[in-house]
């Protein structure tokens, strides 16, 4: 109050007035003094309660902070556990990966053992079994080793080793006596001993096959070199006989228009 009246005169003629005031108001103030003590005693209870409430709070919000952490740990770990086990799959999907590659490449290797097998087996029952051969208009069956054999000894023929593939075809003979390639065999051993000059033989080999197989495609052949092996052996009376009965026999074949030349050049 005294600052008041003080800031509003700028005097001091106020102090006698103020005792007075004093005195009057005494009870008052005093009064006032208790309703003070009541109020500060309000604010300490208030601010008490407030401390208390505060302190709850932050007691609850430690709580809930404590709670939040050990939630949140709780979700770490969660999360550390759901990637190894994530781990652990891609690990598990990598091994199967590689099984399933390595069981396909296993797979793979015993499919093609397994055609490797095949194919052998089958070459070897090819080896075994007979097979269809046509020679000079006639259709026969021989085993593998059989047609390996005649083949042999047809190629020396080819590359002109008399000796070699006149031992070839009568080894073959002997071997197969039964063959149906036995009158082609008969042929080429009889023209192989014909390249060896010896007449006598390759006449007995033509001969025979005329005797076996009379309607062969080469029996006029034979007949043809029958003739050529008596005019080797100066026996020009034989080979005119059998050139005659080339012409008789197989008049319209190729060898007889050779035997037609061949007996005009004798006359």
């Amino acid at each position: 109050m005294q600052s008041i009246l003080r800031g509003r005169t700028g005097g001091a003629w106020w102090a006698p007035l103020l005792a007075a005031l004093a005195l009057v108001a005494a009870p008052v103030a005093h009064a006032g003094l208790f309703d003070d003590d009541e109020a500060r005693k309000a604010i300490l209870d208030l601010r008490g309660k407030l401390e208390e409430s505060n302190k709850q709070q932050a007691q609850r919000q430690a709580e809930m902070n404590a709670q939040l952490l050990e939630e949140i740990g709780k979700l770490k770990r969660s999360l550390l556990d759901l990637n190894t086990q994530i781990e652990l799959m891609r690990g598990d999907a990598a091994k199967l990966v590689g099984q399933n590659e390595q069981l396909t490449r296993d797979v793979a290797e015993l499919q093609r053992r397994q055609k490797d097998i095949a194919q052998g087996v089958d070459d070897r029952i090819r080896k075994l079994e007979p097979q269809k051969v046509t020679m000079d208009d006639k259709e026969f069956l021989v085993d593998p080793e059989e047609k390996k054999q005649f083949d042999d000894a047809m190629a020396v023929m080819r590359k002109g080793d008399f000796p070699g593939a006149a031992s070839a075809f009568v080894a073959f003979r002997q071997r197969y006596p039964a063959s149906g390639y036995n009158d082609v065999a008969l042929f080429w051993l009889g023209n192989a001993q014909y390249g060896k000059r010896e007449y006598r033989e390759a006449t007995t080999s033509f001969r025979e096959l005329l005797k076996v197989a009379p309607a062969s495609p080469r029996a006029p052949e034979a007949l043809l070199s029958i003739a050529n092996c008596q005019l080797e052996l100066k026996d020009a009376k034989g080979a005119k006989r059998t050139l005659d009965d080339l012409l008789k026999t197989y008049p319209k074949s190729e060898a007889a228009e050779a035997a037609k030349e061949r007996l005009a050049s004798m006359k």
